[in-house]
């Protein structure tokens, strides 16, 4: 199995399929990303294109659509050296338009390219238990879910080529602004007086609850192995998740849907984007809240 794209999703991704017993083949742009893999088994290619002429399995996790044209379809992409019967899974979150453009340009060479984006975080694809979203042919999908359960344990399929990303940024849409809700939710009781343990408790059993509060908590020292108890590293970038607000907004005006929630959630990670919270976990929404009163 090819794996190209071993960052903080991707990579133990990847380390779950060496450890179900796969052989894996894995590139990214970083050295010492690749060396992570090596160190638990897998090999590595100098290219996306070494990879395809290795495999006849690929998955791919890549940060946005441009970077998926480019690895498929740029020098040295996976559409070189492709074997026609090789099985295409991208995990990326880009634009639904693309999916359906690289599925074209494949299934010329003789491929099948489906879309799989997922959903669950970092501690999901630690854990396996990843949300995969599948679209592409029916007649494929077993195939897919057959590999996709090693890294998940929710696979669903979603129809055609780019079903799989329009659920995924409609989910995104909605995490990214009940993740503000929470954070302001926390802020305003913390800022009365309240412990946050204790607040989080009674949301998380009452009727506020969401993934974002019971799961995922943006306040430090709330949960344990949470990006917000790790002064926001790892996890889910606020530039990726600025990426798939944009790619939601963008879809929002494509389709004529009135998304005042979900433009109001893109105007607020586009600041934090463009200050020192782009590194930062999507939960920094919390800081950032905190530190800008007005």
């Amino acid at each position: 199995v090819g794996f190209i794209g071993l960052g903080n999703m991707g990579g133990p991704m990847a380390a779950n399929l060496v450890h179900k017993g796969h052989s894996v083949v894995g590139y990214d742009v970083n050295p010492e990303a690749m060396e992570r893999l090596r160190d638990i088994g897998g090999d590595i290619a100098p290219s996306p294109a070494e990879v395809a002429s290795k495999c006849d399995r690929i998955i791919t996790m890549l940060p946005n659509s441009q970077h998926v044209k480019s690895c498929f379809s740029g020098d040295h992409g996976i559409l070189e050296t492709v074997k026609p019967g090789t099985l295409l899974l991208d995990s990326s979150t880009i634009d639904p338009g693309v999916s359906k453009d690289v599925s074209t340009i494949a299934s010329k060479k003789g491929a099948t390219y489906m879309d799989a984006p997922v959903s669950g975080g970092v501690n999901a694809a630690k854990g396996g238990t990843l949300t995969f979203m599948v679209g592409g042919p029916d007649q494929e999908f077993e195939a897919a879910r057959i590999l996709l359960s090693c890294m998940g344990k929710n696979i669903v399929y979603c129809g055609g080529v780019g079903n799989g990303q329009s659920v995924k940024i409609c989910n995104n849409m909605l995490l990214a602004i009940t993740m503000i809700g929470t954070a302001e939710t926390m802020n305003l009781g913390i800022r009365l007086g309240l412990d946050p343990k204790l607040l989080a408790g009674i949301i998380n059993s009452s009727s506020g609850r969401c993934w974002a509060s019971d799961t995922y908590n943006p306040v430090p020292g709330v949960f344990e192995h949470v990006p917000s108890s790790n002064n926001y590293e790892g996890g889910f970038g606020t530039a990726l998740m600025t990426k798939d607000l944009g790619l939601a907004q963008d879809a929002a005006t494509e389709s004529l849907t009135p998304t005042p929630f979900g433009s109001l959630a893109h105007q607020i990670y586009r600041i934090m984007s463009n200050s020192d919270y782009a590194g930062k976990d999507f939960s920094s929404v919390f800081q950032f809240l905190q530190e800008n009163k007005t």
